[in-house]
C-alpha cells in the first residue's frame, strides 16, 4: 500500500525479492531492462523504499536496482555492529551476487554516500560513476545533538508522506539493529575518503536542506578529484524524495556527459 503511494506521477513500478549475500538474507527493488545499470544507496535509519520516486522514473531509461543494505528496510541485520565499512563490504558482496561488476552509476543520499565512499575509495576500479546526494556528516557539526537539531528542521521542510515512510522504516531498524548505525554514522569522517575517489562525481544538495549546508557540499564537491556540486531549487535533505524529477534529470544529463557517457 505504501509503496503504491510513492509511485504517483511516476511511468513504471519497480519489483522486488530477496537475495542470499553470504549469511545475509538481502532486499532488494529493480526494474532490469536491457539499459545501463544505475544502483541507488539509502540513508541512515530508512530502506530504498524512499528511493522510489526516482527509481521508477529512471527506470524508464535505465537498469535499476535499490537494495536494502543489512538491518535496514526487510533485509536481515549483519549480526555484527553496522559500522560504515562492514556496511560497505556488505555492498561490495550484494554487487558480487548480483553478478553487477561496474555498475555505470551508484546514486546515494545521506549516509548512504558514507557508505559508497568507503566503498569507491577502496574498490575504485568498480565505481564508473557517482551521484552523492545530500551527503553527511558535516564535519563542523560531528555530534548526535547537532544532527537531530538538523533533523528536527529538516522534517518540517519535507513532505508529509516523507515522515509517514521514515517512522516505519526506522521503528523497523531500530528494532533489528538498535542504534549502532546512527554512531557510526556520526564517528565516519567522509572527507577521508573523497580524496581517493576517483570516478566522476555529481554531488546534489536541495537548496533548503538543514542536514548538508551550503559550505560542506561545496567542500565535499571540491575535495573530489572530479566532482562538481549541484543544488535543487526548493528541495530539502531527500531530494530523491522530494524532488525526483530534479534528481531524475540530474542524473541522465550526468551519465551523458563526455567523460560519463554510458549510452543510457
Amino acid at each position: 500500500m505504501l509503496d503504491g503511494f510513492l509511485y504517483r506521477g511516476a511511468p513504471l513500478r519497480l519489483e522486488s525479492r530477496y537475495r542470499r549475500v553470504g549469511d545475509v538474507l538481502m532486499y532488494e527493488r529493480y526494474f532490469e531492462r536491457d539499459a545501463p545499470v544505475l544502483v541507488m544507496v539509502h540513508g541512515i535509519g530508512v530502506s530504498s523504499r524512499y528511493f522510489l520516486p526516482t527509481a521508477a522514473r529512471l527506470a524508464e531509461r535505465c537498469n535499476v536496482y535499490a537494495p536494502d543494505l543489512p538491518g535496514f528496510g526487510f533485509s536481515a541485520p549483519l549480526g555484527l555492529r553496522p559500522t560504515v565499512r562492514r556496511l560497505a563490504d556488505a555492498f561490495e558482496a550484494w554487487l558480487d551476487a548480483a553478478d553487477l561488476k561496474v555498475p555505470d552509476a551508484v546514486v546515494a543520499n545521506s549516509f548512504g554516500c558514507q557508505v559508497v565512499a568507503d566503498f569507491a575509495a577502496r574498490r575504485p576500479e568498480r565505481v564508473a560513476r557517482l551521484v552523492l546526494v545530500g551527503p553527511t556528516i558535516d564535519r563542523r557539526a560531528r555530534s548526535l545533538g547537532r544532527q537531530a537539531a538538523r533533523l528536527a528542521l529538516d522534517s518540517v521542510r519535507e513532505p508529509v508522506g516523507l515522515l509517514a515512510l521514515e517512522t516505519i522504516d526506522y521503528v523497523q531498524h531500530l528494532r533489528k539493529s538498535g542504534i549502532g548505525a546512527f554512531v557510526e554514522m556520526i564517528r565516519d569522517p567522509l572527507e577521508r575518503n573523497l580524496s581517493l575517489v576517483r570516478a566522476p562525481t555529481l554531488v546534489v544538495r536541495g537548496d533548503r536542506d538543514p542536514i548538508v549546508p551550503r559550505t560542506w557540499a561545496e567542500e565535499v564537491a571540491a575535495t573530489l578529484p572530479r566532482g562538481r556540486l549541484v543544488e535543487v531549487a526548493g528541495a530539502a535533505h531527500a531530494v530523491n524524495y522530494n524532488a525526483p524529477d530534479a534528481l531524475t534529470r540530474l542524473t541522465l544529463e550526468f551519465l551523458h556527459e563526455p567523460d560519463a557517457a554510458t549510452g543510457c
